[in-house]
């Protein structure tokens, strides 16, 4: 129990001194970084939402550098494929008459997809599996990617021309949407005075495994019956019905099925370490 305990505290301390050190990076925008970190180590992806120019492409090259991790990006035109990210298969330069497979961006640890709604749905929905599964499947054969494997994904809330509004499939596969706001007078006065352009270079702060580990010790926190008929309490509230709240009725199409629930227990346990 002491070494637990012990495990707990340490994890909790390098969550802060994380937490603290992008911060100092990338100002006024403390409950968004805490929200992002809380998705990764839970093992979810976020799906940011703000007007270009807000620092979401610099958060993420941030949190890639800190955690050290593998990291690519993708900017979504409506031209994109999906072999643009899974990869393709191209004929062998070496062996005659054989194919090889030149592997995408997807293959990596942390992928930044820019502007997700500007990908056709045909695009969006190669993302599904991998999102899911954490494989890719190409010409019938599954190929696993990276461990671990996070989607951080932006959207401009801004309604334009050739953007395409993501799927309910698409969307349940996130877990938290979280939204960006501009900073405060006083924020932003901070941002303008102080050049953060190349505060992007910052030196790695966990060790390879290092993420691996916290993650698993959130994963094996023990979670009290009170929060289980909580959760359980809340998402079948949420799904409209005769007997629900008005709100519900009248706002919410669709209710959280069990993933949903699973997946708020996970954000639980992350955010309360």
């Amino acid at each position: 129990m002491v070494d637990i305990i012990n495990k707990i505290e340490n994890s909790y301390k390098i969550i802060e001194n994380l937490s603290n050190l992008i911060s100092n990076n990338f100002f006024g925008q403390k409950k968004v970084i805490e929200e992002v970190l809380c998705c990764i180590l839970s093992s979810g992806s976020p799906l940011l939402v703000g007007v270009p120019g807000l620092g979401k492409t610099m958060l993420f090259q941030l949190i890639a550098q800190s955690l050290n991790l593998k990291s690519s990006r993708i900017q979504c035109t409506p031209d994109l494929m999906p072999s643009d990210i899974l990869g393709v298969e191209v004929l062998s330069k070496t062996k005659k008459n054989e194919f090889s497979f030149l592997k995408g961006p997807i293959f990596t640890q942390l992928l930044m997809i820019d502007e997700i709604n500007r990908a056709s749905p045909r695009t969006q929905s190669a993302l599904l599996q991998a999102m899911e599964e954490k494989i890719v499947t190409i010409s019938g054969k599954n190929l696993n990617l990276p461990e671990p494997f996070i989607v951080l994904a932006t959207q401009n809330p801004i309604e334009q021309e050739g953007t395409f509004n993501l799927p309910e499939a698409q969307l349940d596969r996130f877990l938290m949407q979280i939204n960006i706001d501009y900073p405060d007078k006083n924020t932003e006065e901070k941002i303008l005075i102080n050049d953060i352009k190349n505060s992007s270079n910052q030196n790695k702060f966990l060790e390879t495994n290092e993420l691996a580990k916290i993650s698993k010790i959130i994963d094996d926190l023990p979670v009290g019956k009170n929060v289980i008929d909580f959760t359980l309490k809340l998402i079948r509230g949420l799904r409209p019905s005769s007997s629900s709240h008005e709100y519900v009725r009248q706002y919410i199409q669709w209710g959280p099925g069990p993933r949903g629930g699973l997946a708020l227990l996970s954000a639980a346990k992350a955010r309360a370490l």
